[in-house]
């Protein structure tokens, strides 16, 4: 089947990854699925908009309170055993959800509750997975995985929360048996996946210690290039982050309405969609470091000119266009954490780069309210894409190891 591949697919040629893709799409899908069934259904037991926050939090708190043990627990056991369960899990709470549901007057304390171990499960889920990537096809074609990997999640974010609506429409019932449908055949392909025989046996059997635990943050301290590019999309996600302003948006400024709102939320991941295509056919050969600079600057732009907009072709513009800088930038950050993190401490670092990543997405979310509380939504917008640039300026003088970065490559 190889054979019949276009070299352009990359990381397509090989079997454990076309697996892996496959199940994380669908996991992927599943989980936006449920986060738009959840948050219909906590909102209509409750009426309290205080309780959405509570579902972000529940989902977020473990990766943050696991950190150092999801890490580990990713290079010291079979990532793809860690995979498998953690989607097993998940459709068991899936599973839960459907039971609840069925069973009627129940309040939201055992949707919490459900929601806390699915937040544990994909706190030990991430770092696991995305540390497997580089065992499934060798570093050449690691640039291909990942633009690969990130497409699946932005394919999934566009098109899972419609068909969740759909789906909560018809009942809550059919969106939960929907995903678990999902995450039973991820299952079945993650528990099929494979890794390269140069990768077997590549987690380091260390005697579990407090040096151990720590080690994910003492490689990210000392290894300048993984230290700008993870602390560079915190603060840039931080200060510049706006969806949660999109309903204002939608409802205030635009005055379009829901289907509005939906386009505004869908247009990001269209633009990152795009750009990975691009990527796939044409990826980033030389000046990488310099290209991502300017890509989050270009992000800030973007976002300050959709905060500025009052005409809806020109937001849905600004936001797609957002989405694919964004999407070059992940590109190039990502592959340079991967190669430059050896697989000894891999999973460590990737559970603080996701954990990084959650708390910019949680923090910035959370910062874009407060901010339009106290200024206005339009000023708050436009100030977080200014600051946004600004990061861009500062990591460009304080690591210039990142900046004069050229190769997608690891040390030499």
């Amino acid at each position: 089947m190889s054979g019949l591949i276009s070299p352009r697919a990359g990381a397509f040629r090989y079997a454990g990854f076309r697996h892996y893709w496959i199940a994380r799409f669908l996991g992927s899908f599943s989980a936006q699925i449920m986060g738009v069934s959840v948050g219909w259904q906590v909102y209509d037991l409750t009426r309290d908009p205080f309780d959405l926050g509570i579902v972000g939090l529940t989902l977020f708190l473990p990766a943050f309170l696991l950190v150092l043990v999801t890490g580990a627990v990713a290079d010291r056991f079979n990532r793809v055993l860690i995979m498998t369960g953690c989607i097993i899990g998940e459709g068991l709470c899936a599973l839960a959800l459907l039971m609840f549901t069925m069973m009627g007057e129940h309040g939201v304390a055992p949707i919490f509750c459900t929601l806390v171990v699915l937040g544990t499960l994909r706190a030990f889920f991430g770092p696991a997975q995305q540390s497997l990537m580089p065992n499934l096809v060798p570093a050449e074609d690691l640039a291909s995985a990942i633009a690969w990997g990130t497409s699946s999640w932005q394919i999934a974010t566009v098109f899972g929360p419609v068909a969740g609506g759909l789906l909560y429409g018809i009942s809550p019932e059919v969106a939960y048996i929907t995903s678990f449908v999902l995450l039973a055949v991820a299952t079945v392909l993650a528990a099929g996946v494979r890794v390269l025989a140069s990768a077997k046996g590549a987690c380091e059997k260390e005697k579990p210690s407090f040096e151990t635990l720590v080690a994910g943050f003492r490689y990210i301290w000392k290894e300048k290039i993984v230290l700008g590019a993870i602390s560079f999309d915190l603060f840039a996600m931080l200060l510049g982050g706006a969806s949660a302003l999109l309903p204002v948006y939608a409802r205030d400024i635009l005055t379009v309405g829901p289907w509005g709102l939906g386009l505004l939320r869908a247009a990001p991941g269209i633009g990152s969609i795009l750009v990975a295509a691009f990527l796939l056919r044409h990826p980033v050969k030389d000046h990488a470091g310099l290209i991502m600079f300017v890509c989050v600057a270009l992000v800030g732009f973007f976002i300050a000119v959709f905060g500025a907009s009052t005409e809806v072709w020109l937001s849905v513009l600004a936001l797609g266009l957002l989405g694919g800088f964004d999407m070059v930038s992940v590109y190039v950050r990502e592959t340079l954490i991967q190669l430059w993190t050896p697989d000894a401490v891999r999973g460590r670092v990737n559970a603080v780069n996701m954990m990084f990543l959650g708390a910019s997405n949680e923090l910035g979310e959370f910062r874009a309210g407060i901010s339009a509380w106290a200024f206005g939504a339009v000023p708050a917008v436009i100030i977080g894409g200014a600051a946004t640039i600004g990061v861009s300026a500062l990591w460009w003088c304080w690591f210039p190891q990142l900046r004069k970065a050229r190769h997608l490559r690891g040390p030499v």
